[in-house]
């Protein structure tokens, strides 16, 4: 039944099953980023103006003032404002050059075996890969750090980075713009800046035939305002936009002819080095405006294979040097159920029985007195009288309990609590099959000499 289902189940397309927040429409073909509403806001604050200002224009036609100014004029400004519109949605609208993200993470020369629970429960078995957080590689004779990317499971191509609010990673990030409502990166870069160069020459085009507007007027200048106020509020509009705008478009503009990123720039990568990228102001505009854009990475229509793209959580490898894990790995531990509920793969019952913040607290506990406690997640060697043996005998249990000893020789009443409750935590986790919950059981014999496991705790 369960087979049939699954054969009558729909191929689904790449766009349907992206892990990142972006949202997609007719059918793929259009990429938008997850604050697509923006869009929307942006579009009203560029044509109204707009709007207001060929009316104003096409009013003066019928009134026969300048009529034949007034027709260029309101052509020019019709232009703009679709060229303005038309870069708007084909900077937000587009696949700004993410890179499609892996389904687990790439293999290591360097690697070697490392526990990594977290990625053993997700993945089904051990991959115990250690990988480095960073690597080298050689751009134009420099050298230059990528990083490794913990939620697209990749290095990184150079220049890229991931975009929290996007979730993707971008080839040459430049930042999210929250204008267009998606990230600025290799793809959309030249649209981009073509957006707020337009803008910013539409601001001074509306404010400068606003301006001429009032100029015609018979009257003196506050009186001619005082009767065409739509013109003055134009001006007002633009003079503030212009400073917004101009200023971007100002900045990119020397962003551009050193070759740099605004995330390069904010970061001062090359302040103290040599950029890598800088080929010449000449060649570095070029690059931005007649190269040719890459294509896209990823095919948002083609049909996949669902289980392929389903990467669950953010996945860390084992970095750098240590004998430890870090902390999401004792968070996947602790989430266990949560993860068994989710995906489908199952946590031993004796770790989905433990009683965590219990243990926890007593640690914490212990710490803060000066008592050496114990991990439960990665067991280092402890002094006999620091342990807990719990002697399992056919179907009972015969505990054999050394509590701590503080000062002259007076049992910690808290230490004890604590064994209490590692003793109950492990009884009601084993559930009657104490055998079986011990992997690998130490022997030790009784009176009669009958050898027994013994659970260290």
């Amino acid at each position: 039944m369960a087979r049939s289902h699954h054969h009558n189940d729909k191929p689904k397309r790449l766009y349907q099953v992206w892990k990142g927040s972006n949202r997609f429409f007719c059918g793929g073909l259009l990429v938008f980023g997850p604050d697509v509403a923006s869009l929307f806001l942006s579009t009203i604050l560029i044509a109204g103006p707009a709007i207001a200002f060929c009316v104003k224009s096409y009013l003066k036609i019928r009134h026969g003032d300048h009529a034949a100014r007034s027709v260029v004029v309101s052509i020019a400004g019709s232009i703009l404002t679709v060229l303005d519109l038309l870069f708007l949605f084909l900077t937000s609208a587009r696949d700004p050059g993410m890179v499609p993200r892996n389904t687990k993470p790439p293999e290591s020369d360097d690697a070697f075996d490392m526990a990594t629970p977290s990625m053993e429960w997700v993945n089904g078995r051990t991959p115990h890969l250690k990988l480095p957080r960073t690597k080298d590689v050689i751009i134009n004779g420099h050298t230059v750090k990528v990083k490794y990317c913990d939620t697209c499971m990749l290095y990184r191509p150079p220049r890229a980075s991931h975009c929290s609010i996007c979730n993707n990673c971008v080839q040459r990030f430049d930042h999210h713009c929250p204008w267009v409502g998606q990230c600025i990166g290799i793809r959309n870069y030249r649209f981009f800046y073509m957006f707020i160069l337009t803008s910013t020459i539409l601001c001074v085009y509306v404010f400068a035939f606003s301006w001429v507007n009032i100029l015609e007027k018979d009257h003196n200048i506050w009186k001619a305002m005082s009767k065409d106020v739509p013109s003055v509020i134009l001006m007002v509009y633009c003079f503030i936009a212009v400073w917004f705008v101009g200023g971007l478009s100002v900045f990119h503009f020397y962003l551009i002819c050193t070759n740099q990123t605004t995330y390069e720039n904010f970061r001062y990568q090359y302040d103290k080095k040599e950029n890598p990228y800088n080929k010449g102001m000449l060649r570095n505009l070029g690059e931005v405006f007649f190269s040719k854009i890459p294509p896209s990475m990823n095919n948002f229509r083609s049909f996949v294979e669902e289980d392929e793209h389903m990467v669950i959580g953010s996945l860390s490898p084992n970095f750098g040097e240590g004998t430890a894990a870090g902390s999401k790995e004792k968070i996947d531990i602790e989430m266990g159920s949560k993860h068994a509920e989710d995906t489908g793969y199952s946590l031993p019952e004796i770790l989905q029985n433990l009683d965590f913040d219990n243990l926890e607290s007593s640690l914490k506990i212990k710490e803060e007195r000066g008592i050496p406690g114990f991990d439960p997640f990665f067991p280092v060697e402890q002094d006999e009288k620091d342990s807990v043996q719990v002697c399992i005998v056919g179907d009972g249990a015969t505990e054999y309990l050394q509590d701590q000893i503080i000062g002259d020789g007076v049992r910690d009443s808290k230490a004890s609590s604590d064994i209490d409750e590692v003793r109950e935590t492990v009884q009601s986790s084993t559930g009657g099959n104490e055998a079986n919950a011990v992997d690998k059981p130490d022997n030790v014999s009784d009176s009669d000499g009958i050898t027994t496991p013994v659970l260290k705790v």
